[in-house]
């Protein structure tokens, strides 16, 4: 079995549409499957040693399931792994005919969290909590900035280079990112000019090749340190929530609908494939939804 993953893995990577991060998903949940597999070996001969894919039924796939859920997964996770096995068994279905013995299994129904975002005013708290001198802070307010100003994902602002800002359109180009698309998105001039007075400071000379978002040392930030640094201003800033960097996507998002934004355009700048995905983005609250009723509906 470890080889025939090895192989849909493979076959993963040279699929354009299949994100870096999915193909490593995938291969992290296929691998924990088989684990669980092999760990109940003994008292299953029918998977034997080493493990035949063609033994595993459906009750297996079951059984894994149960497994996951009685050690408290999140559905989140008991669904895409889920999805890491269907897809597996149906790339192996079309190269030998055997049947998926995954392809009647239902996944569980997600909870459904609203996600977390700030207010406006807490975003400027956020962003303005520390007077900026140092490389260092000078660089942390770009990144907010342009989290909140773009609503890019943390790993599209890493990646970000500098030839992907055009100051004068007032653009960014984000490349191939989730779904391998190139987009184009607005950037406000507060965003802007932070990263001109970062830009101006980099201990390390930039390049229009060269990355946006660096350490000290010229490097290219990583997606957790950009983490760290957004909890760290917010225990500066005094604001009493638990926020991600992905969390003021969710307010950029949230923040363009309450004020009137065609859900379209922001699905757009999002980088969505899918509308309801934008929606689950978003915060809309009653009281918003009734006074654009209320101006809108001839008959209100």
């Amino acid at each position: 079995m470890v080889g025939e993953i090895a192989q849909f893995i493979s076959a993963m990577r040279g699929a354009a549409r299949a994100a870096q991060n999915t193909v490593d998903a995938y291969r992290r949940d296929l691998a924990d499957f088989h684990g669980y597999l092999a760990s109940r070996r003994r008292g299953d001969d029918e998977l034997g040693e080493p493990i035949d894919v063609e033994s595993i039924s459906a009750d297996h796939v079951r059984d894994y399931l149960a497994f996951l859920m009685k050690a408290n997964a999140s559905r989140a996770t008991i669904q895409r792994r889920l999805f890491a096995i269907k897809a597996f068994f149906r790339w192996r279905e079309g190269l030998t005919g055997h049947p998926n013995p995954a392809r009647a299994i239902r996944s569980p129904k997600l909870e459904k969290r609203l996600p977390q975002v700030l207010g406006e005013d807490a975003v400027v708290d956020l962003i303005e909590s520390e007077t900026q001198t140092t490389a260092a802070g000078l660089r942390d307010r770009a990144i907010l900035e342009v989290l909140y100003s773009t609503g890019i994902r943390v790993s599209e602002l890493t990646a970000l280079c500098w030839r992907d800002v055009d100051t004068e359109l007032g653009m960014v180009m984000v490349r191939a990112g989730k779904g391998n698309k190139d987009r184009l998105i607005p950037i406000g001039e507060p965003a802007l000019d932070a990263l001109m007075a970062w830009r101006a400071a980099m201990p390390v000379a930039w390049s229009l090749d060269g990355p946006v978002i660096t350490n000290l040392r010229g490097g290219r930030l990583t997606s957790r340190s950009v983490q760290k640094i957004v909890e760290r201003r917010l225990r500066s800033s005094g604001l009493d929530v638990a926020l991600s960097p992905h969390g003021l996507r969710h307010s950029f998002a949230t923040h363009l609908l309450n004020a009137g934004a065609d859900l379209r355009a922001i699905q757009e700048m999002l980088g969505h494939s899918s509308l309801a995905t934008t929606q689950r983005y978003t915060h809309v609250n009653v009281r918003h939804l009734k006074e654009v009723y209320r101006r809108a509906h001839p008959r209100a």
